[in-house]
C-alpha cells in the first residue's frame, strides 16, 4: 500500500470504500480517507455494514458493470452486434465485435482492474470485519460471508474471461516481497476455482435465506446465491454431480409466470430472482452508471446510444422455436409499443434493441433504475438439466427443461436421447438468458464457439480465442512475472 489509511463512505447499501494498493492494475483513486487509527469510528453495525456496503457499490461502476463489460459479453458473441452508427466505435466496441482485440483493447483493462478493485475491497472488509468488536458478532458473521460470496463472483468473472489471474487473497503490505509476487504472479485456473470453490462454501455457511431478510436488505446475497453461483461454477468445470447437488440445495425459488415481467422495476428481486446488482434512478450515483443509456434505441424518438443490438441470428432463433413470449420481451424491434406505452420509431438506427436494459422511468439519464440480473432460478433448472444429462439420466433432466419451455409458452422438448437434449439445452440457454452476460462464455464452454461465430461472419480462432488477453498494462508491470494467454 502506498499510504496507511482505509477509505469509506459510508453510504446505505450503495456506500464507497477502497484503499490504495501498491501497484497500478488494482489502485483505487480515493475519494475520502479516514486513518487506519481512526478504525474506532466504524466499530458499530452501522460501520461494519457499510465495509461490505462497498463492495455491492463497485457493481455500480461505469468500468465494472457497463460498457465494456456489456462489449466483452455481448457484442464479441452472436447474440450482439456492435450497433450504434458506423461512425461510433464506442472506444473499441467495433474491434470486440470484430474479434480483432488485443492486449491494449480498452475494455480489457477496464474488466481486469474494476474486478481487481473490487476484490480488494473484499479483502478490506475481510480484514477489518474482526476488528470490530462492537458490532453484532451475527451481523459480522453475515457480512463476512457477503464478502466472500462477492469475491468469489468477481474471481469467477475474471478466471471465465482471462484463465489463471494473480490471486489477491488479503490486503496487500507495504514492502513485502510476497505480497508483490501476489499481486503480479498468475495462478492456474484451476488453483482460481478452488480458491472460489472455497468462498462459496463459506459463504453458504454463513448467508440467511433470502425470506431471512428484511426490506432494508433486499439485494444482499443469500444462502440460495451461494449454492447457485456454486453450482455454475462446478459445471464449468464439468464437475456435474457436485453442481447437482448445490442446485438440490437452491431452495424457495420459482418461475415468474410471465417471462417479460422479470425485467420491469416491480419484477425486481421477485420469486424467480436469487442475485441481481441493484440500481436506484431516485438517488444520484446509485444507478448501474450507463446500462440502460448505453443500450437505449439511437435515432429519431429514440433514448440512447443503441450499441449491443440483438442479431438477426437471435431473432431468428425465438422465431423458428415459436418463441415469440421471450423474444418480444428480450427484443425491442422498430415500430414496436413497449410495455409502459412508449412507441419505437420505424426510422430508429437499428432494427432491434435490447429489452432487458429497459428503464422506462429513467431512458436516458445516467442513473437509471435498471437492475442486471446475473442468477435467476430459471437457470438453476438449467443447470441440473445439463448436469443430469451430461451424467446419462437424460430422462430425469427432460422435465426441468420442460418447466422452463412451460413458462415461455413454447411446447415441450422432443429430444430424448443423450445428444439431442444437450443440444436443446443449450439453445435454451441463449433464448433463457440472453444479454444477461452468459452466451460468450456459454459458447466457449461448451465448444460451440467456432461454429457460431462463423455462421455469424466472425472468426474464432481456437487455440486463442478461448480466453482474452490480459491487459498489456499488467504484462508490463509484471515484469515477466506473468505471460500472456497464448496467440496475443
Amino acid at each position: 500500500m502506498k499510504k496507511k489509511y482505509i477509505i469509506i463512505s459510508a453510504l446505505v447499501l450503495t456506500g464507497l470504500f477502497n484503499q490504495s494498493c501498491s501497484n497500478d492494475f488494482i489502485e483505487v483513486s480515493p475519494t475520502e480517507q479516514v486513518n487506519v487509527d481512526d478504525l474506532s469510528l466504524y466499530d458499530n453495525n452501522e460501520g461494519a455494514t457499510s465495509f461490505v456496503n462497498s463492495i455491492y457499490a463497485k457493481f455500480l461502476d461505469w468500468d465494472m458493470s457497463s460498457f465494456a463489460w456489456i462489449g466483452v459479453t455481448s457484442i464479441t458473441s452472436d447474440d450482439a452486434d456492435k450497433g450504434s452508427t458506423a461512425g461510433d466505435t464506442g472506444s473499441d466496441k467495433d474491434i470486440l465485435d470484430a474479434l480483432a482485440f488485443t492486449p491494449s483493447t480498452p475494455s480489457f483493462e477496464s474488466l481486469f482492474s474494476s474486478n481487481y478493485q473490487g476484490i480488494n475491497r473484499c479483502n478490506q472488509a475481510l480484514k477489518y470485519l474482526p476488528q470490530l468488536n462492537n458490532a453484532d458478532t451475527s451481523l459480522r458473521a453475515r457480512l463476512t460471508g457477503e464478502a466472500k460470496f462477492l469475491r468469489a463472483f468477481m474471481y469467477f468473472t475474471l478466471v471465465r474471461s482471462f484463465g489463471g489471474v494473480p490471486l489477491v487473497d488479503h490486503v496487500p503490505v507495504l514492502g513485502n516481497e510476497e505480497d508483490v509476487e501476489m499481486q503480479l504472479t498468475r495462478k492456474s485456473k484451476e488453483e482460481i476455482y478452488a480458491f472460489i470453490e472455497k468462498d462459496l462454501l463459506d459463504a453458504a455457511e454463513a448467508l440467511p435465506n433470502k425470506s431471512e431478510y428484511g426490506t432494508a436488505d433486499v439485494g444482499r446475497a443469500t444462502k440460495g446465491a451461494a449454492h447457485a453461483l456454486l453450482a455454475k461454477v462446478y459445471l464449468y468445470q464439468k464437475k456435474y454431480q457436485l453442481a447437482i447437488d448445490q442446485c438440490n440445495l437452491v431452495t424457495g425459488y420459482s418461475l415468474t409466470p410471465t417471462f417479460l415481467d422479470i425485467y420491469k422495476v416491480s419484477g425486481e428481486n421477485n420469486a424467480e430472482s436469487i442475485f441481481e446488482i441493484q440500481g436506484s434512478g431516485n438517488e444520484k450515483g446509485k444507478g448501474i452508471k450507463q446500462y440502460t443509456q448505453v443500450q437505449g434505441a439511437r435515432g429519431t424518438g429514440g433514448w440512447g446510444w443503441g450499441f449491443n443490438t440483438p442479431t438477426q441470428s437471435l431473432y431468428d432463433a425465438y422465431t423458428s422455436e415459436g418463441d415469440t413470449e421471450r423474444r418480444d420481451a428480450t427484443i425491442i424491434k422498430k415500430g414496436m409499443t413497449l410495455y409502459d406505452g412508449r412507441v419505437v420509431a420505424n426510422d430508429a438506427d437499428n432494427n432491434y434493441y435490447n429489452y432487458k436494459a429497459y428503464s422506462s422511468a429513467y431512458t436516458s439519464q445516467d442513473n437509471t433504475d435498471t437492475n442486471i440480473r446475473y442468477l435467476r432460478y430459471a437457470e438453476v433448472l438449467l443447470i441440473k438439466a445439463e448436469a443430469l444429462n451430461e451424467l446419462g439420466q437424460t430422462s430425469t433432466a427432460i422435465p426441468l427443461l420442460n418447466e422452463v419451455r412451460d413458462r415461455a409458452k413454447i411446447a415441450n422438448t422432443t429430444a430424448t436421447t443423450q445428444s439431442a437434449l444437450r443440444t436443446a439445452i443449450w439453445k435454451e440457454r441463449r433464448l433463457e438468458l440472453a444479454f444477461e452476460h452468459d452466451r460468450w462464455f456459454d459458447l466457449v464452454r461448451t465448444g460451440q464457439a467456432e461454429s457460431a461465430m462463423a455462421a455469424n461472419g466472425k472468426t474464432f480462432v481456437v487455440g486463442k480465442h478461448e480466453v482474452f488477453p490480459l491487459p498489456q498494462t499488467f504484462i508490463t508491470e509484471a515484469k515477466g512475472r506473468s505471460a500472456q494467454n497464448p496467440n496475443y
